[in-house]
Formats: C-alpha cells, structure tokens, sequence
C-alpha cells in the first residue's frame, strides 16, 4: 500500500495476526512444533482449502518461511517460525495468562514451566526499561499520533469462524471475541486510550454504527465493558477484566511498531509512568521475579480432547 492508503504499523499487524486461523496456527508452531501441512489439518481439524490460504498470507506476510525437505523419495515442504514471528512468543503467553485468570473452561490449560527456577508458574507483566514489575495499564499513558487509527481496519478477507472449546490448546470464542476480530481489537484499543462515547468511537475509528453498536453490546456482555449513564449518551468503561487485557495489547503494539513502518502521524507511544521511559514490554516469573526467555519456558499439555471442526 502506498502514502496515505498505507495503514499504520499497528494495523499492519492487526492485519497479519487479528484472524483466528492464524492466530491458531502459529500457536500450535510454538507449543507442538508444527511445522507441516497435514500435521496442522490433523491438529487443528480445518479443511485444506483454509490452510492453504493462511499459510500463504502468513509466508506472504514473513511470519512463515518454506523450507523443502525429502520424503519418500519426494520433496516436500514445511514452515519454520520467521524471526518476525517468533517475537510474537509473549504476546501467546499473555493471552494464555488472561484466559487462566478470566474466562472458564471445561477443559485445563496447560501448565507454563519456568526452566530456570523449576516451578510451574503464571506470569506477570514487567518494563524492560527499568526492570519493574507488575505493571497494569493505569501504570502507563498512551499519546496517540493523529492518524493512528487510519486505515486500520482494510475490509476483512475472511469470513469470522468461532470455534468451540472441546480441544484444551484452541483459545476459547470469548478471547477470539477480542482477538481475532481487526474491529475488536482497533474498539478495545480506543478503549484503552480513554475513548468511552459511542460517537467518540465513531468519529476516531470510521466504524459503521451497526458494527459499533455490535461490539460494545458484546463486550459488555463479555464482562470486558461496563456501562456508566446509561441513556441516550451512554459511557462505556473498561472492567477489571477489560483492563487486565492491557498485557496483550501492549505485546501487539510493541511487536506492530518494531516490525513495520506506517505512515507518518500514526505511531502509539505507551511511556512507563514510574521511569519515564517508552514501556517496552515483558513477562516475569511470578514465581521467581525473573524475567522469562522464551527458550527457558516450556508448557505441560494435559490430556487432549478431539477437536471438531467447526461449522
């Protein structure tokens, strides 16, 4: 895309990764090390088709890299993490640490092992900055460009897909609700930077009413939004639980704004209010305080359920 149509860095990256396929087929890369075709259509249960597709938008999009290898005589391909995608790790291990704090589940998750320290942990949100953790949201402000949310949500390629929760490794429909929507994440983002009027969301965001008006009405329901004078000019706030989603968030913004370049006027900046530094940040071990490598940490997956394709 060029000048002006180019959408920021952040939606550029919501672009690659705000799909729930996607999003899906990189977390099985990092928990079980797929890397072939049939092994991801066997595990994720989806049809070839899809996967065909999202694997060449993921390869287009330098998340994926193909790479031949010999097989019976026949060369065949598999797809390794690119540098790109591997620094998407803690964003994954965010997202697993809400889903374990807020959303419940027929099925456990599985366990995060801290290598280093011996304990099966949760983890917390750090500054690599400084070096302080826990940090929440209220710990930090965001000073938005003019244009940050300017083309940042291009017309969606792919019809939405809500899966179940019969396999324990699939993140749950509530999580998806937030994730793997490019409208979801742009509304909760403005949410994040102190948006709370329907009209104010409008007018930042260029969303249709209808589709506004869809999604506060489901994150209210989620637990995520809260409305305060309610009437004709409702506020929405961020519950506690919407506000602990800040850890996500902020991966996606650091990753969006380390591995692409928007347009002028489009950049986020998130300062760590207690340094004064811009907050980059980490995950720590709230077992030991350490901070986490992502070659030091491994998951303990329990015991696996079939999971159906969905509809």
């Amino acid at each position: 895309m060029a000048g002006a149509e180019r959408p920021s860095a952040i939606g550029q990256a919501l672009l690659a990764i705000s799909d729930q396929w996607t999003l899906l087929i990189l977390q099985r890369s990092f928990l079980l090390h797929v890397r072939r075709f049939a092994d991801w259509r066997d595990e994720l249960g989806m049809s070839e088709s899809v996967l065909a597709n999202r694997l060449k938008e993921l390869v287009a999009g330098e998340l994926l890299r193909p790479v031949p290898y010999r097989e019976q005589g026949r060369t065949r391909t598999e797809y390794l993490l690119t540098e790109r995608a591997v620094e998407l790790w803690p964003m994954l291990v965010e997202i697993w640490s809400w889903e374990r704090r807020w959303v419940p589940r027929r099925q456990g998750l599985p366990e995060l092992t801290h290598d280093v320290c011996g304990n099966r942990t949760d983890v917390e949100l750090g500054c690599a900055s400084c070096g302080r953790a826990p940090v929440a949201a209220r710990d930090t402000e965001s000073v938005r460009g003019a244009a940050t949310f300017a083309q940042v949500t291009v017309p969606r390629h792919h019809r939405r897909t809500v899966r179940g929760e019969g396999d324990p490794l699939s993140y749950l429909p509530e999580t998806f609700e937030l994730l793997g929507d490019r409208w979801s994440t742009v509304i909760l983002a403005a949410a994040f930077l102190g948006i709370r009027r329907f009209a104010d969301f409008q007018a930042e965001l260029g969303v249709a009413p209808s589709v506004l008006s869809n999604r506060l009405r489901l994150f209210t329901e989620l637990g995520v939004l809260a409305v305060e004078e309610p009437g004709t000019r409702p506020r929405y706030r961020l519950t506690d639980k919407g506000m602990d989603f800040f850890g996500v968030f902020a991966f996606i913004v650091d990753w969006a704004q380390t591995w692409y370049t928007g347009p002028p006027d489009t950049d986020l900046r998130v300062t760590h209010r207690a340094c004064g530094q811009p907050f980059r940040p980490c995950l720590r071990c709230r077992s030991c305080g350490q901070a986490l490598s992502r070659t030091e940490v491994h998951f303990v997956i329990p015991k696996r359920v079939t999971a159906s394709t969905p509809s």
